[in-house]
């Protein structure tokens, strides 16, 4: 039974996560860039001012909603976000593209990712424009809700949109436990136990009681946990990483030299038929991208559709700067500290170290850091891969409502909490392989609904900017539904973004 489960996963995350799967991606990152005339390039420093700026001179920002107000603030859903993306993706699966892609394969990360930044952008203007107010007064959006009343909103397209909905919901859920618990709480056991000596069941056991606190809180708590912790783990690891960087400054061209030549190499570092290191470079690159800031997945669209913002291309906006924080930023500093410490030869590409994932990480930090560099790196990987949890428990929970309602949600987050034990002491090969699949099945019902809906972006996006950029005097283009429009234009107009 487990040899027929297997075989049979093993052909559907060939599909998925193969070249159809990157190419579907790739082509709807280009895409969405295409029908918003570039916007992540020609509006930098619109986007910039408006996110990162914003952080730092936009109170309101940061604010946190009233107690009775359900939604968070436009800070709190990036961070929960970026809880759920930057993950152990950022160490383990750079290192992995590394090893089996060559330097090279961060170019193509590079290119998934400025594509990738308009993929997540239309996610967050369709799930903030087709997003409703529950029974408690907190707003839900996500893949599912675009799906069902935008894709499904064309002719003849209700009962196809309905179950696109559905399978997109059921997919999240089972993905939920896996790649955003499981797996992330196992690679927190086993570095605690590498690093530390912490025997995986007492690692457990913390994490049970820790994330019964937070989850079991609520979206509110979840986002309260997630904009202190997200923000300190990250400059954490950059410090980290900067130290780095600066201690072999002197190796930023040859880095750079192999990353671009690596690219488009004919061969691989191993040698083989010409085609094929590009060809892994490419994969690798592209995989690894996807992974890292899960753009196109239509995850993180459900907490951003969350947030108290009015306007959907401010929260499009924040979805550009997430896949620049967790890819551009954190995955190539990661980069960098592989490939500059003599673990690759830069040359040919050829693997020098003999560790893998988050050894090999932990073994460039300790050429700077000595004995300290592994067990930094396995506390990096508790904070990345705590944080992941907490996101993606907000993501299943978001299924779950849509599936079975909200009165029943305390059975998944129940559930949730619980499979962390699970996940934090037992092998879980299989369970990883098939959360990469349902993690990856995400993808297509969302592109579909993401691409068939790509003019209605298009037109938000040259509303916005027809109106705060070039100053005309036209109506907002702000939801779907008449009743939330008024609402939300008339506080538009009154200052309210």
């Amino acid at each position: 039974m487990i040899e027929t489960i297997t075989k049979i996963n093993d052909s559907v995350n060939s599909v998925v996560w193969g070249t159809f799967g990157i190419a579907l991606l790739f082509a709807a990152g280009l895409v969405m860039t295409i029908v918003n005339k570039g916007f992540q390039f020609t509006h930098i420093p619109h986007w910039l001012k408006k996110t990162l700026g914003a952080i730092v001179r936009d109170k309101k920002i940061t604010a946190h909603t009233a107690k009775e107000n359900k939604a968070i603030s436009q800070f709190q859903s990036l961070c929960t976000a970026l809880a759920a993306t930057i993950g152990t993706g950022n160490i383990v699966g750079v290192a992995t593209a590394i090893i089996l892609g060559g330097p090279g394969a961060i170019f193509w990360m590079w290119v998934m990712a400025i594509f990738g930044m308009m993929t997540n952008y239309s996610e967050n203007v369709l799930g903030i424009y087709f997003r409703r107010k529950g029974a408690n007064g907190d707003w839900r959006g996500g893949a599912m809700y675009y799906l069902k009343d935008g894709f499904g909103g064309y002719k003849g397209m209700k009962w196809l949109g309905t179950i696109l909905a559905i399978l997109f919901s059921l997919f999240c859920l089972v993905a939920s436990f896996g790649i955003g618990n499981m797996s992330q709480v196992n690679s927190i056991a086993g570095n605690m136990e590498a690093a530390f000596n912490v025997p995986t069941w007492v690692c457990g056991v913390a994490l049970v009681i820790i994330a019964s606190i937070i989850i079991l809180g609520g979206l509110k708590r979840v986002a309260s946990v997630t904009e202190k912790l997200v923000p300190f783990m990250a400059i954490i690891y950059v410090i980290g990483a900067l130290v780095i960087f600066f201690t072999h400054i002197t190796s930023v061209p040859e880095v750079f030299a192999a990353i671009f030549k690596g690219a488009f190499a004919a061969k691989s570092a191993t040698g083989g038929v010409v085609g094929y290191g590009l060809q892994k470079a490419i994969t690798w690159g592209f995989k690894r991208g996807a992974f890292s800031n899960e753009a196109g997945l239509g995850s993180s669209v459900m907490v951003h559709s969350s947030s108290n913002v009015k306007e959907p291309v401010r929260q499009g906006m924040w979805g550009i700067f997430e896949v620049f924080a967790d890819t551009i930023v954190v995955c190539s500093l990661t980069a960098f500290a592989v490939l500059s410490t003599g673990l690759v030869d830069l040359e040919t590409g050829k693997m020098i170290s003999q560790n893998a994932g988050s050894g090999l990480v932990g073994e460039a930090f300790a050429t700077v850091f000595g004995g300290f560099g592994p067990k930094f790196i396995a506390i990096a990987i508790l904070l990345f891969a705590f944080s992941t949890v907490l996101g993606w428990s907000h993501y299943g929970a978001t299924a779950w409502q849509y599936l079975f309602g909200e009165k029943t949600q305390l059975i998944y987050k129940t559930a949730f909490v619980v499979m962390i034990f699970f996940g934090s002491t037992m092998s879980l090969s299989l369970a990883w392989d098939l959360s990469d699949t349902f993690n990856g099945l995400m993808m297509i019902p969302n592109l579909i609904g993401v691409l068939s809906l790509s003019p209605l972006v298009a037109k938000i996006t040259k509303n916005y900017v027809d109106r705060k950029l070039d100053g005309k005097d036209i109506e907002p283009m702000l939801s779907a539904f008449p009743e939330y429009q008024k609402e939300e234009s008339a506080e538009v107009k009154a200052g309210a973004e």
